[in-house]
């Protein structure tokens, strides 16, 4: 094997390996995300849905677990909506966090731990900040996976109708899946090589 072949496969492995530990990275992310949501809002959502819950129940279905509720929220944080039926057939969409009583604190996390997220990725990165921003960003293949398959398995049917609450799956897709980490996370590897 020839210098360039070497260094060509080299450069293949540390590839390779950038994106391993962006999609880590990302899932990472995304899953302390929900946890520090669901330890500081379980309860409060729980009782906000109670009375959906009730109405569901009596119309045939579950309640509402607890963590579809929370993956709202945390969906929200990212500024996706929240698909509710209304009284007369439609659908409207809400953002809790963004909401009257909502904690616009949590709008704080989803950047915070992707920012952490692209600096962690590109710790030991030695390249120009480009190539770091670029690792960094890196962290939307895992976040993207766990964005949209929350926002389909936190799809919630009311009872034996076909209403349904469930996360706007678009901008689930589109903006906490896609842009949210590619732009927080490019820019944490761009802090790790200002850092350095």
């Amino acid at each position: 094997m020839s210098a360039a072949e070497d260094t060509a496969l080299e450069s293949d492995a540390v590839t390779t390996g950038t994106l391993a530990r962006g999609s880590l990275a990302g899932v990472g992310a995304w899953l302390l995300g929900y946890l520090v949501t669901y330890v500081l809002k379980a309860d409060a959502v729980s009782e906000a849905l109670r009375g959906v819950g009730f109405v569901s129940q009596v119309l045939g279905g579950e309640a509402i677990p607890a963590w579809k509720g929370v993956s709202w929220l945390f969906l929200n944080a990212h500024f996706v909506a929240t698909q509710l039926p209304t009284i007369a057939g439609g659908t409207q969409t809400t953002n809790f966090v963004t909401g009257e009583e909502g904690s616009a604190l949590l709008l704080a996390l989803p950047p915070l731990l992707l920012v952490a997220a692209g600096l962690v990725v590109t710790y030991g990165h030695r390249g120009p900040l480009p190539e770091r921003a670029t690792a960094g960003a890196s962290v939307a293949l895992g976040y993207l996976p766990a964005s949209a398959l929350v926002a389909l398995l936190g799809t919630h049917s009311i009872g034996a109708t076909e209403a349904t609450i469930a996360a706007d799956l678009v901008t689930a897709v589109l903006l906490a899946g896609v842009v949210y980490p590619v732009v927080f996370g490019a820019l944490g590897g761009a802090v790790g090589a200002a850092l350095e």
